[in-house]
């Protein structure tokens, strides 16, 4: 073609630019709405202020559905709630900004959407946070790619099978140090039933979880039960600060949001610069009165108590607020309370429990599934319990990958 726009037969060539430009006219609202991703605007408790298309259309929601009467939460699952209250928005406030997070999204027609979120917090002139923007991406492929994954990772622990004999003697000193960082037995209490079980998902590493149970006084008993950053050498270092920490602070003062506040401090001390620590903690103490058990209990940004009610239900005891032990000096924990009469039981656990892979799709098994797992079983003592929840983690086979911590306490029924 010719500079002048004839092309070599001598016609004139059409002019495509303005066919382009008509292209590139998408208003800025446009290209918000139909963006390949959800966007939405929440103020600073969650309220949904602003959402797009896309998000509403993956969700099966309408705006009016959603903005002023739905939070950023209320969309996730159970288990994505939890994560969010706990964990993403106490980093999000300290932070301004967390990238790639997954979660899982509900939608209207029942299946569950995994999703990869990122949120920025909006600033005022006067550095004060105004409001939070949230990108979601759909993350279902990625879902798959985990499963390729996963594959790839049993293939690989098979071939590794052929040097196991070789590592025994490291796997007993391991087991040996493992067992030293958890109470021998558990106390006998008149009428108080207890149980614990401690399941390593690797012989080959220092699990971080733990628990204790102990008396304080002639009428108090205390307990706590918690998980730790990391593996190995330097997480079992950390778990021996933790529960020490926790034990001593305990005894001296069995205050469980004062005991985590010690704790608290004392990972900040210990654990400074470019190798910071921190855990996660559930802290209580109950009283014998009469036939029942007057509990309190804290959590630093750990997974809700179970209780199982005589009655045959159950109902999770959530501490809002609750923050990470060991991340901010200021960190705030909340106390909740409860009473066990006769056929109740308080479980604390680990979350290796709740991120076991289950299923052909490697689904997490989440909160709503314990839940129905403690109401099929209710009412039921503490060592029935641990026993039922352990043959559920052997079960899991596999798709256990974490260490997983269990303490029951409870009342025997009346007979």
């Amino acid at each position: 073609m010719s500079p002048g726009g004839v092309d070599d037969a001598g016609a004139e060539a059409p002019d495509i630019r303005p066919t382009f430009s008509s292209l590139l006219e998408d208003s800025a609202e446009d290209l918000y709405e139909s963006a390949p991703c959800g966007y939405l605007s929440t103020l600073m408790d969650g309220t949904i202020a602003k959402i797009n298309a896309t998000l509403l259309g993956w969700l099966g929601l309408t705006r009016e559905e959603v903005v002023g009467r739905k939070r950023f939460s209320d969309l996730l699952t159970v288990g994505g709630r939890l994560y969010h209250e706990t964990h993403f928005a106490p980093l999000l406030r300290m932070q301004g900004h967390l990238g790639g997070v997954a979660l899982e999204m509900r939608t209207a027609a029942g299946p569950r959407l995994p999703v990869l979120v990122t949120s920025t917090l909006k600033r005022g002139a006067d550095g004060e946070p105004l409001l939070i923007r949230t990108t979601v991406f759909d993350a279902t492929d990625r879902r798959a790619y985990e499963q390729e994954l996963l594959r790839a990772r049993r293939a690989a622990d098979e071939a590794r099978e052929q040097a196991e004999a070789d590592r025994a003697q490291l796997r007993e000193a391991l087991a040996v140090l493992q067992r030293s960082l958890l109470p021998a037995a558990l106390p006998d209490l008149p009428g108080v039933e207890t149980a614990g079980y401690y399941h390593t998902a690797s012989p080959m590493e220092l699990g971080g979880d733990f628990y204790d149970l102990f008396p304080v006084d002639d009428t108090r008993t205390a307990f706590f039960l918690g998980d730790v950053c990391g593996k190995g050498p330097q997480a079992a270092a950390l778990t021996s600060l933790t529960r020490y920490t926790l034990r001593a602070a305990m005894i001296q003062d069995a205050d469980p949001v004062d005991d985590l506040s010690v704790l608290n401090r004392a990972l900040m001390e210990r654990y400074t610069g470019d190798d910071p620590r921190f855990c996660t903690a559930v802290a209580g103490v109950f009283e014998r009165a009469g036939d029942t058990l007057r509990v309190r209990l804290a959590s630093g940004g750990h997974p809700p108590a179970l209780v199982l009610r005589s009655g045959g239900t159950a109902e999770y005891l959530r501490t809002r607020g609750g923050m990470l032990v060991g991340v901010l000096p200021t960190a705030q924990f909340t106390e909740v309370s409860t009473v066990l009469r006769p056929g109740d039981t308080l479980l604390l656990y680990t979350d290796g429990l709740t991120e076991a892979r289950v299923g052909p799709g490697r689904q997490l098994y989440g909160y709503d599934a314990l839940l129905s797992f403690a109401v099929a079983r209710a009412p039921t003592g503490s060592r029935a319990l641990v026993d039922a929840l352990t043959g559920l983690l052997r079960d899991f086979g596999d798709g256990l990958d974490d260490d997983t911590a269990l303490l029951a306490i409870g009342v025997p029924a009346t007979p």
